[in-house]
């Protein structure tokens, strides 16, 4: 055993006054709340060198839990170079999910019981068979997406059956769905990654003998980035530190933005009360950015509520920049970020809420031949209802008697016809198009028949059209926009569509140019030399680039709640809330220039008109058509230039 100065200066550690604070106190419950940019691995790893090395703890009687598979393996490589090869393959690296399946495991050999297998590459099939089963149609990528969320949330969460029936997912009969699903996992002895952590739970809880050999396997527990952890995480966590009491956790909850997938920034806040005795410590010195982007990321995370408070402090000299970029529309951002993509010369990261917002982008690159890294592959914008909505129309304009696409949208039209004349009139219409026959019918109303006349028209001009007007057309003239007001469905989907439909020239050339997107972004875009990296912000949590852009912040996509009123329940205070800290971990993977674009003052994101001070125009205009026009007076277009944060 050395002293804690002895062991800093056998491995030329160098630490701040804070981080020594966190890694010099091994025993106890310990919270590390750890600002962007922090240092927060390099604590952890320096405090596993202390206890092997400093303290003559056994390494193997360590557990250091991660959030992914990745980030187990790239520890160990950190301790490695840290403190060399002796130690680094007695330490244990694992997921919640590694622990998990190491307690099935073991209750399987106390027990003679062999473990169900986990489910991976089947999980997709599963879930579309249960889809079909209970709604006796075939569901999309974007359906088969939200079912595994939700499912994976439920789990998380701890959810009981009265909650998951009360579980808001946009697919229909979700809790039928639901059970059919683990009724086929059960039947073909298989579990799913969440099942991992629910029967290990319950293994801990139930079979003492079970629970104690691990809680005296692991007397020191370490965990890493704890705020994205969930609530069964934290209680499987809680009751393997529950005899030794050795547990750390390294995070940050004003950098928790995973709420979908059942984060549960609450244990951090609950830290004291859940383990007595514990000690919290700041790590608030950021490493990364410089003074101005510090300064301006402090501000806009300060203006949650349910969080520590903290003072952010820059340690670098540089002041940074944090710049806005009027422009009036959406569609110029995306032309600005082309031109310095193609002209700026050195690495530039743009990033998104949703990988749709790339799309724009991605078309504009792909069109000019400029390299880019795709850091995430997501295609499911391409099957959302609406997109599939928008297909439909253009094949009934292709076929006035395709009866698929007519049954899919014939109440999507706003024309009043009911499912019984729509059935009469494709099984009548003969050779007449299925409109047409409506037009004529006599048990329809006046009304109908007027509509039904005036869609024929409409759909007869929609492949005469250019794309963007086909498009309008189909949203506030066919009678879709209303449908979709009426169902809360999103209005962002038709404004990326409008975007794509301004390069080409009809809507056949639009949907080919889709199905080649649809491709680029099933597959990615690993090209590492690229110097423009685009991603999500989900997707960058944890890594730093010199240049940042930050796209898309609208309203209705960042932040994609409303603001919270006076009487707003906790709920909606919470969502509201890390969608701010979603803003905020955007803002702090800037190390030197951060640039965001606004836009007319009720279309820029509530996050940067707080941050730059935007004021509402005397002469704004409310109420205008989203898809026509944009809402209020156009702002001055400062194009290409950028202007200071105030």
């Amino acid at each position: 055993m050395i002293s804690y100065e002895e062991f800093k200066s056998r491995f030329n550690l160098r630490l701040d006054t804070q981080q020594d604070e966190a890694v010099k106190h091994v025993n106890g419950p310990q919270l590390i709340l750890a600002v962007p940019g922090s240092g927060k691995t390099t604590v952890l790893v320096s405090r596993l060198g202390y206890m092997v090395y400093g303290m003559d703890i056994d390494p193997k009687s360590i557990l250091t839990v991660t959030y992914t598979v990745a980030a187990t393996a790239d520890m160990k490589r950190r301790f490695e170079s840290f403190f060399g090869a002796e130690y680094a393959s007695d330490l244990e690296f694992r997921t919640i999910n590694g622990i998990s399946q190491k307690v099935l495991t073991y209750y399987g050999i106390c027990t003679g019981k062999k473990p169900f297998a986990v489910a991976d590459r089947e999980i997709g099939s599963i879930i579309r068979e249960a889809f079909r089963k209970v709604n006796n149609d075939f569901p999309t990528d974007n359906d088969v997406s939200n079912i595994q969320t939700a499912i994976g949330y439920a789990k998380n969460m701890c959810l009981t059956e009265a909650q998951i029936k009360k579980q808001k997912v946009d697919v229909s009969n979700f809790f039928e769905i639901y059970t059919i699903y683990n009724h086929i996992l059960r039947e073909r002895s298989l579990i799913d990654y969440d099942d991992q952590m629910v029967y290990a739970l319950k293994i801990l809880k139930s079979v003492p003998d079970v629970l104690k050999y691990f809680q005296n396997t692991y007397k020191y527990i370490l965990v890493d980035e704890a705020q994205d952890t969930s609530k069964i995480q934290h209680e499987i966590i809680g009751l393997l530190a529950k005899k030794s009491k050795n547990i750390f956790m390294v995070g940050d909850e004003d950098q928790s933005i995973y709420g979908f997938r059942a984060a549960y920034p609450k244990a951090l806040m609950d830290f004291s009360k859940n383990y007595k005795g514990a000690e919290i410590h700041l790590l608030e010195t950021n490493y990364r950015s410089g003074k101005d982007i510090v300064a301006a990321a402090a501000i806009t995370i300060s203006k949650n509520t349910n969080r520590y408070e903290k003072v952010l402090k820059a340690h670098r000299e540089i002041s940074g920049k944090v710049s806005r970029l009027d422009t009036n529309s959406r569609r110029n951002q995306y032309k600005y970020v082309a031109k310095q993509a193609i002209e700026y010369p050195e690495k530039i990261a743009v990033l998104y809420r949703n990988n749709e917002s790339a799309l724009p982008l991605i078309d504009m690159l792909e069109r000019y031949g400029v390299e880019y890294r795709l850091k995430n592959n997501d295609a499911t914008f391409f099957s959302h209802p609406v997109i599939n909505d928008i297909r439909d129309f253009s094949r009934l304009a292709d076929n006035p008697l395709d009866d698929e696409a007519f049954m899919r949208i014939y109440y999507k039209m706003n024309a009043g016809i009911s499912k019984v004349a729509a059935q009469g009139a494709i099984y009548n219409c003969g050779s007449d198009g299925i409109l047409d026959y409506l037009s004529k019918m006599d048990s329809l109303s006046v009304g109908v028949k007027k509509r039904c006349q005036s869609l024929i028209s409409s759909f007869a001009m929609l492949k005469k059209e250019d794309a963007s007007v086909a498009l309008d057309r189909i949203v506030n003239k066919m009678g879709y926009g209303k449908f979709m007001e009426s169902r809360s469905m999103d209005s962002g989907k038709i404004d990326i569509l409008k975007m794509l439909a301004d390069q080409v020239r009809n809507l056949d050339e639009l949907f080919d140019r889709m199905d080649i997107l649809q491709e680029i972004m099933a597959n990615g875009n690993k090209n590492y030399d690229a110097k423009v990296i685009l991603s999500t912000i989900h997707s960058a949590k944890g890594l730093e680039f010199d240049r940042v852009y930050m796209l898309d912040m609208v309203e209705n996509v960042l932040p994609s709640v409303k603001k919270p009123g006076r009487y707003a329940s906790k709920e909606e205070i919470e969502a509201y809330e890390e969608e701010r800290r979603l803003y905020y971990v955007a803002m702090t993977r800037a190390k030197e220039e951060l640039y965001i674009f606004t836009f007319d003052y009720d279309s820029t994101s509530q996050f940067s008109k707080e941050l730059f001070d935007m004021k509402r125009p005397k002469d704004a205009i409310v109420g205008v058509n989203y898809s026509t026009k944009t809402k209020g007076p156009l702002l001055k277009t400062n194009y290409g230039k950028a202007r200071p944060a105030t």
